[in-house]
């Protein structure tokens, strides 16, 4: 029987603790390389691994100066990988300890509503406005650097905070599950450089708040008066009411989904209310 080549003997045997070991550290490199992808962190993991590349091989070919230059280098990188890189480590730990069973989450198909009546009529008005809605990791962080206000949701109330030239109108909005938290808060901008320069600081503010937790943003333009959605780094442009339902439906696990025709209005005002309410003319069914 031909005996197996050296380097194949020289293997360890394959148990389950090792391939569950390796499943664990190929799930570790594929979160990092998600959250690194498409970023200026990119590239600067690209120029480390360059460097030591070039160590290995100055070490193996016998390079002395190049080896004592990048000797007294590569013992930092360590370092520098955590001071460079803390914003993608954040992210990277709180999607990896993200447990959705682990809360209710947003279900509060009311106040979803009243969100959607706002969202209606902001469009209508071509108001800027930028709604934030907590899921799984906790937005306290960014809840402090707004005014706090701790109130039910109401329609009429996101309408007074996006007026134009109100104290509150510049900032976002955050929603942890059925009440309004705080208004004017800042959120942290996205780098990705491969998005569209035509976004504006709003929309930027959208996605970057979702590359580093579980919400969901919500943006009306005030110059088109469209509706974007941006979930975990992504933002989609130009959705209809029921879509936007819908997408909220979806993110937070909810068991109910619009199912109207997207050519027609969601939310139209009912013929004889003088104030104006809004009411639902698409039914809404269970999944």
């Amino acid at each position: 029987m031909p005996h197996p080549p050296p380097i194949l003997s020289a293997l360890p045997d394959l148990t389950l603790a090792g391939i569950i070991d390796i499943l664990i550290v190929a799930f570790l490199l594929y979160q990092a390389l998600l959250v690194v992808r498409g970023t200026r962190a990119g590239h600067i993991l690209v120029g480390i691994l360059v460097m030591v590349v070039l160590y290995a091989v100055a070490v193996w070919a016998g390079l002395e100066a190049l080896r004592a230059l990048l000797s007294f280098i590569v013992p930092y990188l360590g370092l520098a990988i955590i001071v460079l890189f803390q914003s993608e480590i954040r992210r990277t730990l709180a999607r990896i300890g993200r447990k959705r069973w682990l809360h209710a989450g947003f279900r509060a198909p009311e106040s979803l509503h009243e969100i959607v009546f706002a969202v209606e009529q902001l469009t209508a008005q071509k108001t800027g406005a930028l709604i934030i809605l907590e899921r799984d990791i906790g937005l306290r962080t960014f809840v402090e650097s707004g005014v706090r206000l701790e109130s039910l949701i109401s329609r009429d109330l996101l309408l007074s905070i996006f007026q134009p030239r109100l104290p509150l109108h510049d900032g976002a909005v955050i929603i942890q599950k059925d009440r309004i938290a705080a208004a004017a808060c800042f959120l942290p901008l996205t780098t990705n450089p491969t998005l569209s320069r035509n976004l504006g600081t709003r929309h930027r503010a959208a996605i970057g708040i979702t590359e580093e937790t579980d919400c969901l943003s919500v943006v009306v333009s005030e110059e088109t008066g469209r509706i974007s959605v941006a979930t975990f780094g992504e933002i989609v442009s130009g959705i209809t009411l029921a879509e936007l339902l819908n997408r909220i439906n979806a993110h937070f696990g909810l068991e109910r989904q619009a199912t109207v025709d997207h050519a027609e209005p969601l939310y139209s005002p009912k013929p004889n209310d003088s104030a104006g309410r809004h009411q639902p003319v698409g039914e809404v069914n269970p999944r």
